[in-house]
């Protein structure tokens, strides 16, 4: 397995090199087989990367809690086009009452506002000031649900995570754990740890270096401390090794089913990876952006067959679906390929362009590796 991946050995590699990431885990499975299982360089401050450093999610983070919420979705505790005031009352406040679920899940809710408010104190403010937050702020002036699209960073799977709370009557990251992970077999996987998960796995928790000047230098925005760890941000702060992650993405490429155990059925998968959302301009990201139920699509057909900003390559099939976390994480499945991958950067770089080009270029190698390039 060690030479398996000669081409995209060599992207992360350059991109070390280049001060980009001070190390990489790159996991990448065809038809359910094990291709490689890669780590690189450090994971934290005098510490190596081994396949079992536990990297942080970042956005990668709403594949997991995305199917959480199509369980209940599933179960037939929400309906997708119910008003988000429906299941959390106090939404309705300052005229969000039309807003409604898949408006939430497409990110086509109109509450980058609020978002960007967001970002300074969710992981100061408790999960319930967050929530009512949320909840009392004003939609964005002159937005239609559904007619305007901007990806939102923490405020939608905050709202969404909540509505699970409520119907599973249990915190989310305990439902997200029992009801997910563990069934999973990704056992060492964490949306939101508790504080003694914090201190038994200290030794493999990975950190994000920042990238942005000329050396790499410890320390970004990433939520890597202790207090991040354990709070509830159901959006963000994701952590566990890419060969978990791979395992998600492999159990929705196979139908909702992985290791004789079922986590959603067919139709909700085919659901989730569907296009809710198609051609409409990202206010947040500035290019045309489709959306399924809470999974990034390969957009290419917007973008006159080019590679795009958190895309998949050149390479990728239409169909294929997963998410990126900002600037150093991307996990996807292409059904057409039957390939699933998941990586992790550890340096956040200053400009959404570079990553952009780091991301496809790996994309690109593993499919001219595997001889998938068309």
């Amino acid at each position: 397995m060690t030479n398996a991946l000669p081409r995209a050995r060599q992207v992360l590699e350059d991109g070390m090199a280049a001060g980009l990431q001070v190390g990489a885990q790159l996991h990448v499975r065809l038809a359910g087989e094990l291709v490689a299982n890669l780590a690189l360089g450090l994971a934290a401050p005098g510490k190596a990367m081994t396949p079992d450093s536990m990297m942080t999610w970042l956005s990668c983070s709403k594949i997991v809690s995305s199917v959480a919420f199509a369980r209940i979705w599933e179960a037939g505790l929400v309906g997708l086009d119910d008003p988000v005031a429906a299941h959390l009352p106090e939404f309705a406040q300052n005229g969000k009452g039309g807003v409604t679920l898949r408006h939430l899940w497409t990110h086509t809710c109109g509450l980058l506002g609020v978002d960007n408010a967001l970002f300074a104190v969710r992981y100061t403010n408790t999960n319930e000031e967050n929530v009512a937050l949320i909840c009392a702020a004003r939609p964005d002036a002159g937005w239609v649900p559904g007619r305007k699209a901007g990806y939102h960073t923490s405020a939608v799977f905050l709202l969404l995570a909540e509505i699970v709370r409520r119907k599973r009557g249990r915190p989310f990251p305990q439902v997200v754990r029992e009801e997910v992970l563990l069934p999973l077999g990704m056992s060492d996987s964490f949306v939101g740890m508790t504080a003694e998960e914090v201190d038994r796995y200290a030794d493999r928790l990975g950190e994000t270096f920042d990238t942005t000047g000329a050396e790499p230098k410890p320390g970004s925005w990433a939520p890597d401390a202790p207090h991040q760890l354990t709070h509830v941000m159901p959006g963000g702060n994701g952590r566990g090794p890419m060969r978990e992650l791979a395992r998600l993405l492999e159990m929705l490429r196979r139908g909702g089913e992985l290791d004789g155990t079922r986590i959603l059925s067919p139709q909700t998968v085919a659901a989730m990876t569907a296009r809710h959302r198609t051609g409409l301009m990202d206010r947040s990201w500035g290019l045309r952006i489709d959306w399924g139920l809470g999974l990034t699509l390969d957009s290419k057909i917007h973008h006159e067959g080019r590679p795009h900003l958190y895309g998949y390559g050149r390479h990728a099939s239409p169909r294929a679906f997963g998410h990126s976390g900002f600037r150093t994480t991307t996990a996807f499945c292409d059904p057409d390929a039957q390939l699933v991958l998941a990586c992790s950067w550890n340096g956040m770089v200053a400009d959404d362009q570079v990553h952009s080009a780091r991301q496809n270029a790996l994309a690109e190698a593993i499919y001219e590796d595997l001889g998938l390039a068309p």
